[in-house]
């Protein structure tokens, strides 16, 4: 069950939107809340800045976690849950904002984060926050899109499946969501079906007579590909049911310091246009 959400909240201007739809989702789930904010580390060789010129950046982000703060007490106000307020303002220059959001992650259930505004990028938060997160974390990841119109999540759900270790992680992250859904759509992308079955049943039976077992109303839907891309078909699969959230796998790995993200969870990541739930 999801009984702990943390929500990372940041200034794109989507703050006070993304607040009341995880806070809704909280008191339907009978969650407590937690929200948090992240100074951005100094970069390299910040050391070397005098101490009045330190003291004014970090005084900066002190004050923006503090606006933050605000919203977000302002909107759980609104709804009947249990909720914490953390500011995490004494980076280390060796850890990323990435990094802290990932470690408070494995205190909740799941993380929800907002897709990146690309007209309003943050300079050291990659444009596939969600992504990197739920490769890091080990726990799911809600994204939620910026330009989106606000609805309840979880009503009609679309879930993507090819049979890897990455969706079925993803679907039995979302079974709190999928057990209390009105339909659940488990879609097949053209050949995208994983590990074919020697019996030969039809793609994705198998995984929806597993759903079926938990008393769960689902469909099993083949998206046609072609030449589309497999992210471009699950959005067209969700946008056809008229779903409010996607439950995905998200993949990637981490290379050093550097996270690089499958072709797919990338292009959900910027094109898509419902709430995304991502698990690795």
């Amino acid at each position: 069950m999801f009984r702990d959400l943390l929500l990372y909240l940041n200034d794109d201007g989507h703050q006070q939107d993304h607040v009341a739809t995880t806070a809704a989702l909280a008191q339907r789930l009978g969650a407590r809340l937690t929200g948090l904010a992240v100074s951005e580390p100094l970069a390299a060789h910040a050391e070397y800045l005098p101490p009045e010129a330190l003291e004014r950046y970090q005084a900066a982000w002190r004050s923006r976690n503090a606006r933050l703060a605000e919203t977000f007490q302002a909107q759980v106000s609104h709804h009947a849950i249990a909720t914490e307020w953390r500011a995490v303002e004494d980076l280390r220059m060796d850890r990323s904002t990435v990094d802290v959001i990932a470690l408070q992650a494995r205190y909740a259930d799941l993380l929800v984060i907002g897709q990146v505004d690309p007209d309003r990028p943050a300079d050291l938060v990659p444009a596939d926050l969600p992504g990197q997160a739920a490769v890091m974390a080990g726990r799911p990841v809600l994204a939620l899109p910026y330009a989106w119109q606000q609805r309840p999540i979880g009503q009609r759900i679309v879930v993507g499946w090819d049979g890897e270790r990455e969706s079925t992680r993803a679907l039995a992250d979302a079974l709190p969501l999928l057990t209390v859904a009105e339909l659940v759509q488990v879609v097949v992308v053209g050949n995208h079906a994983g590990p074919s079955d020697p019996d030969g049943d039809w793609p994705g039976a198998d995984i929806a007579a597993h759903l079926a077992r938990h008393d769960i109303n689902v469909e099993l839907v083949h998206q046609a590909s072609g030449d589309v891309p497999i992210a471009d078909a699950l959005l067209s699969a969700a946008a056809d049911s008229d779903a409010d959230l996607l439950v995905m796998g998200a993949y990637g790995r981490s290379r050093f310091r550097e996270m690089v993200l499958g072709g797919t969870t990338r292009r959900i990541l910027s094109e898509m246009t419902l709430p995304v739930l991502l698990s690795h």
